[in-house]
């Protein structure tokens, strides 16, 4: 999204959120289902980050999609053509249509609030100009290089799914009242740097990532959706003559947590991280803290 509007965003997190996610699904599917494209039915799994390397607040989503879909009497596999899936410039254009127009939808029902440097959007008529300002740049739309496999793709999502803002790895250096990290230069060939800020700017831009309560974050479409997943995966494997997966034996009820983690990932979690050698032992179990009722003493 433009950065007007992740201004906006940021201040109504959860309904323009929502809106990235409908006008991204809409615009996939639609392009992808127009016979001048690809004529099919696709499926797809979005994941939303909001964060660019520096912490800075940049909301956009990883789409991972099939490389073709079912066609629309569901008879056929239709292939996209090799290291191409649908055009780029056209899913854009859509995109930015659907995605403002569902935000003037919002504005409409009085689902946008707006405060500090944005009250003036308040009125209809400042929103409209801010709006057509944002109408009339190039919103960006990427669409990367096919995958090598399935084992590239398992580490894709890996990777993606489930990271938060920044990871301890980027971390250099807490000294000070000042936090040291890696992160990337987008702007000179993805160059390594180093930027340094205060606790308290660190904490800040930290804290921008944070998604409202309960709000889903990892979304799936098409015929990967939920509701018909089961019976239109097994469709497509049919129409590409794949083997159906194995389901792995159930596993004893008498197995707990570190158990099942050791015989999923082969690492222990009785085994100490730090040195490798000592036994983890549980020495106490902490109770979740409660807020104390308040008395009134009026």
């Amino acid at each position: 999204m433009p950065d007007k509007i992740a201004a906006i965003a940021y201040q109504n997190k959860e309904v323009v959120y929502n809106i990235l996610f409908q006008a991204t699904a809409e615009t996939l599917r639609t392009i992808a289902a127009d016979p001048k494209h690809l004529g099919a039915e696709i499926g797809f799994f979005a994941v939303l980050h909001s964060w660019g390397s520096a912490l800075l607040h940049h909301p956009h989503l990883h789409c991972v999609v099939p490389g073709g879909g079912l066609s629309p009497d569901g008879t056929r596999w239709v292939p996209c053509r090799p290291g191409f899936f649908l055009p780029v410039r056209v899913l854009s254009l859509l995109f930015r249509r659907l995605f403002l127009e569902h935000l003037q939808n919002a504005f409409d029902s009085g689902k946008l609030r707006f405060f500090t440097t944005l009250e003036n959007l308040r009125d209809r008529r400042e929103f409209a100009r801010y709006v057509e300002s944002v109408s009339k740049v190039k919103w960006v739309v990427y669409a990367k290089r096919p995958f090598a496999g399935p084992e590239q793709v398992l580490d894709y999502v890996g990777r993606y799914t489930h990271r938060v803002a920044i990871s301890n790895n980027r971390l250099l250096d807490i000294e000070g009242g000042r936090v040291s990290f890696r992160y990337k230069d987008y702007r000179n060939s993805n160059q390594q740097r180093t930027m340094t800020l205060s606790a308290e700017e660190f904490i800040r831009r930290f804290l921008l990532h944070v998604l409202p309560r309960g709000f889903h974050r990892i979304r799936y479409y098409g015929f990967l959706g939920n509701r018909f997943r089961q019976e239109k995966l097994a469709r497509c494997r049919q129409l590409l003559g794949m083997a159906l997966p194995q389901v792995p034996p159930e596993q004893s009820a008498d197995l707990d947590y570190y158990d099942r983690h050791e015989e999923l990932t082969g690492t222990s979690l009785r085994i100490c991280p730090v040195c490798r050698r000592g036994h983890m032992l549980v020495v106490e179990l902490l109770e979740p803290l409660r807020t104390p009722a308040i008395t009134d003493t009026s």
